[in-house]
């Protein structure tokens, strides 16, 4: 009766246990050469697209709306192969697939492409060069991994967005700049092995480590437990930026303890790249060590140093790239037999962070960071005080300056001397300095560098907890603190022994009245002095739910903001009289500048099938102004927008800049083909931008022009699609068309201390005369419709690559680009433009023609061809390997970007200008580099 009793109760329990057993698919991962478990890799259930991460044992598991029957796992991660493994589903069971192999990705075209963007395009000084691909990189979305490596030498951006509209973090930590909202990325350039652990949302998608932008967000892992163990050597040669780069690295992997590391050397350098005399000097160097405290805690500490020094390129008029060609470079001379670049950009700016994660259980983590950098970022150029203006190109060297004037006999002569030799006369400016230490004169000519150096304290903390099997939620603190000195610093008085002087040239005012007078040396400030303060407090909280048929999203976020400005100069440029009153407006703290930044975004996938996915996203951010687009003149005063020479303007607030965004992509995946169309909506509002130049027309002097409420729109839309039609054979195409422009005319004022812009006022009682800025005049400026300047906004690439199983490949695409236009002047579509000196409009002014001339320019469409291809041999538990590329097959010359000089700003003056024989003030361009190689040798152990 009793063991009767006991079967009874134990099928009982057996019955209710078959019930409450939920249907789970779980595994592990491992190198297939070394056998060590890798974290992070990507495991996709491809019917649902279900994906999830492995942790640091490789392990993975499924354990809510698992689909039933046949099914297919698709492992991956950068660096390795991908695998798809097939799987039979039952309900109430558990699949458990351990120890799957990766086997390493032995072409490493990886790295070809890392180095191609993340080093190759970094001019982010100039507004022809900024472009979001260093982002995208290692994303396995198929457009944008063709628009990172075949449209990025076009300096194609991403539904034409500017990189400030993406996050690039580091083990969290986010690393765009205050300054601009940019990633500065030669702060880790040269890093390659390093930098593949990448985590990244596209576009408004969930992210679990921030808000993030309308770009999306990538989160680079440096956790010293998440490289594979092994270590990697490798040389490359280069006709692009650098010529030369040595590189090693080596992984511990989990050592007894529970310690690992991971470090990384290398050097890149040449005398120049494709660019004549564009120096690259750099070092690169890195070290994370991790603690495995127990099951729950472990402490992370990075290190990154990176200093560089690389020779700009000057952007050049028509004229010149005629004369001299398409690698000329203005900024360049020779002494003493070497190449001496005027305009070097050195970086040095090392990152310290220490991470703590803490599993506080299966499904719930904090990881908490702090992290430091300081440092320094220089950029070198001429001061001419007491001479000429050194440039070889400047516009009075060249030909069409005497063909304005019919000279025939001076325009050949100065076309002569150009072509013959057009480069830095130093000999003549070290002679100029030596006359004047003759005659006790102050340097007519110096070397000097516009220095901010920058200590930045960043704090954050990410919480993730799985609250069931169908929601997450995550949610986030960040804290960052800037302090930024910025001054000009004398690097080389090239001969002098008598001292610069710290007098403005153009109006003989003190730049500092405080100290009248002062001759500054080698290592002295000079010019402008001021400190920059900036505080910026984040917070963002996120669900993501998922169902067999539906995964969404939705995120919020808060930002608080600000900026202030204290001037250690006391420029006498701003003394400005308020009804006799003397106002400092450089000298001091100025204003204290807050701003509070919202942010709403949803996601939706609803998944047709397995092959047929739709996605929808859309969102809605309001933003602090960058630091950049905030002061006016920061280097003189304390003005920012809408504060014009001290005093507050009514009809302009500086406010937050507004965000809104959508987009809808249908999804197409199968064994062979992967497809993804996606159609793109975003407005722009309430943006600021600031440029500096000289101009000359009716008003003449160095200015600064002001947009306000700026408003752009950017809709359009892109495709990927790639084919595996054998095994070894992969077609791939992609295609972007937009359309980006300015959809409103917005507020435009200039200001300058120019002689143009001051008036003389008499005291009515005290009968003294005062010298009044008569500059900040506000008006509009009539850009509306007008393209948004950028790369190509039409892109299409097609290509193939062919992999053979005795590991060489080799692949080439075709890219095409249309509808590229010139950056336009926006003083040119003011008031400014039809507007005499006296106020009234032109009396000669003819509509027509002012329609013709204020026309934007169109690039022509160009095709670039690009070969790539490798071959590979595994020696042992060893892999030794060589890749190379072609950039720019066809030479194919081509204009990537450029603006209108705002010299010539008015009607007359330009009109003139363009019916010269040759344009005086023609817009300047950059052109993309002909024929170009990269060569890489590794070996892997």
């Amino acid at each position: 009766m009793k063991k009767s009793l006991i079967i009874l109760l134990f099928g009982v329990f057996s019955s209710f246990t078959m019930m409450a057993q939920s249907t789970i698919v779980k595994g592990s991962v491992k190198d297939a050469a070394s056998s060590e478990p890798i974290p992070d890799v990507t495991i996709t259930i491809e019917e649902t697209q279900q994906s999830t991460l492995t942790n640091g044992l490789g392990e993975f598991i499924f354990s809510s709306n698992v689909p039933l029957g046949e099914q297919v796992l698709r492992i991956s991660k950068t660096g390795y192969e991908t695998k798809r493994y097939p799987i039979i589903v039952n309900e109430g069971q558990t699949v458990n697939i351990t120890d799957m192999t990766l086997d390493i990705d032995i072409t490493g075209a990886e790295d070809l492409f890392t180095i191609t963007l993340s080093d190759d395009e970094l001019s982010d000084d100039t507004s022809g060069s900024d472009n979001i691909s260093g982002l995208l990189s290692s994303s396995l979305d198929i457009f944008q991994r063709t628009a990172a490596f075949e449209f990025s030498s076009s300096f194609f951006r991403v539904r034409g967005l500017d990189s400030d509209n993406g996050s690039v973090l580091m083990n969290g930590i986010e690393m765009n700049k205050m300054y601009n909202g940019r990633p500065q990325w030669s702060n880790w350039g040269g890093l390659n092995d390093m930098m593949r652990n990448q985590v990244l949302s596209n576009g408004l998608g969930a992210s679990d480590y921030n808000f993030g932008g309308i770009l999306g967000t990538s989160n680079i892992i440096t956790r010293a437990s998440s490289y594979r163990k092994g270590g990697r050597i490798t040389y490359s040669s280069s006709n692009r930026s650098y010529t030369n780069r040595a590189m090693g690295s080596y992984a511990s992997g989990l050592l007894d303890g529970g310690w690992s590391y991971a470090f990384m050397i290398g050097r890149r350098w040449g005398d120049e790249g494709y660019q004549d005399a564009t120096l690259y000097d750099s070092n690169s160097f890195f070290a994370t060590i991790e603690k495995k405290i127990n099951e729950k805690h472990s402490l992370n500490f990075t290190s990154v140093y990176t200093p560089n020094r690389r020779g700009k390129s000057s952007a050049n008029t028509q004229e010149v790239y005629d004369l001299k060609g398409i690698k000329y470079n203005e900024f360049w001379g020779d002494l003493d037999g070497e190449q001496r670049n005027s305009r070097i950009k050195e970086v040095e700016e090392p990152i310290f962070m220490l991470n703590h994660y803490w599993d506080i259980s299966s499904k719930t983590s904090l990881n908490t960071s702090i992290g430091y950098q300081f440092g320094k970022i220089g950029n070198s150029r001429l001061d001419y005080a007491g001479g000429t203006n050194p440039s070889p190109a400047y516009y009075q060297n060249l030909p069409s300056y005497f063909l304005e004037d019919g000279d025939l006999e001076g325009a050949y002569e100065a076309e002569q001397e150009f072509i013959n030799d057009g480069q830095v006369n130093w000999n003549r400016i070290i002679d100029a300095n030596l006359t004047n230490n003759i005659s006790g004169a102050n340097a007519a000519y110096v070397l000097y560098e516009d220095r901010n150096d920058d200590k930045q304290l960043t704090l954050n903390t990410v919480f993730n907890t799985e609250l069931n099997d169908n929601i997450i939620l995550n949610g986030g603190i960040n804290y960052k603190k800037l302090d930024s000195e910025n001054f000009a610093e004398i690097i080389d008085l090239l001969g002098s022994t008598t001292g610069a002087s710290n007098i403005d040239s153009f109006n003989q005012n003190q730049f500092d009245l405080n100290n009248p007078d002062r001759v500054a040396f080698e290592g002295d400030k000079f010019r402008y002095n001021y400190n920059l303060y900036a505080n910026e407090l984040s917070g963002f909280a996120q669900a993501q739910f998922k169902y067999n048929k539906i995964d969404f999203h939705v995120a919020g976020s808060v930002t608080k903001t600000d900026y202030q400005r204290e001037g250690l100069y006391k420029n006498e440029n701003q003394i400005l009289y308020d009804n006799g009153v003397e106002i400092d407006n450089s000298y001091g703290k100025g204003d204290k500048l807050e701003f509070t930044g919202v942010g709403a975004k949803a996601g939706l996938t609803y998944k047709i099938t397995g092959k047929h996915l739709l996605n929808f996203n859309g969102g809605y951010i309001t933003k602090a102004p960058s630091i950049r687009n905030t002061y006016t003149n920061s280097r003189e005063s304390h003005d920012y927008v809408g504060k014009i020479n001290g005093v507050n303007n009514p009809d302009i607030n500086i406010t937050e800049e507004t965000i809104t965004s959508f987009d809808a992509s249908y999804i197409f995946r199968s064994p062979i083909v992967s497809a993804k169309l996606t159609g793109f909506y975003t407005t722009i509002e309430d943006a600021n931008e600031i440029s500096f130049f000289f101009t000359q027309g009716s008003t003449t002097g160095f200015i600064q022009e002001v947009l306000s409420g700026v408003d752009k729109e950017h809709f359009g839309g892109e495709l990927g699609i790639e084919a595996q039609v054998t095994p070894t054979i992969k077609l791939k195409g992609a295609a972007s068309v937009g359309q980006y422009t300015y959809s409103n005319n917005p507020d435009l004022y200039v200001t300058s201390t120019s002689d143009d812009f001051t008036t003389t006022e008499t005291d009515a009682n005290s009968g003294l005369t005062t010298t009044v800025n008569t500059s900040g005049v506000v008006s509009t400026s009539n850009l509306e419709n007008y393209k948004v300047a950028g790369g190509p906004q039409t892109a299409y690439s097609i290509g193939f690559e062919y992999r053979d199983p005795n590991y060489w490949w080799f692949g080439a695409t075709a890219n095409f680009f249309d509808n590229a236009y010139i950056d336009v002047s926006p003083l040119s579509r003011s008031e400014e433009f039809y507007t005499d000196a006296d106020g009234l409009p032109y009396n000669d002014y003819d509509p027509d023609v002012a329609e013709g001339l204020l026309k934007q320019e169109k690039f022509d469409s160009y095709m670039v061809v690009n070969l790539v291809g490798g071959k590979s041999w595994r020696i042992g538990d060893k892999y030794v390997g060589f890749f190379a590329s072609v950039g720019n097959l066809l030479d194919k010359e081509y204009k990537t970007g450029g603006y209108e000089q705002g010299r010539r700003a008015d009607y007359r003056a330009l009109r003139d200008d363009v019916s010269n024989t040759k344009r005086v003030f023609g817009s300047k361009y950059w052109y993309g580099r002909g024929v170009n190689y990269f060569l890489n040798v590794y070996v892997r152990f």
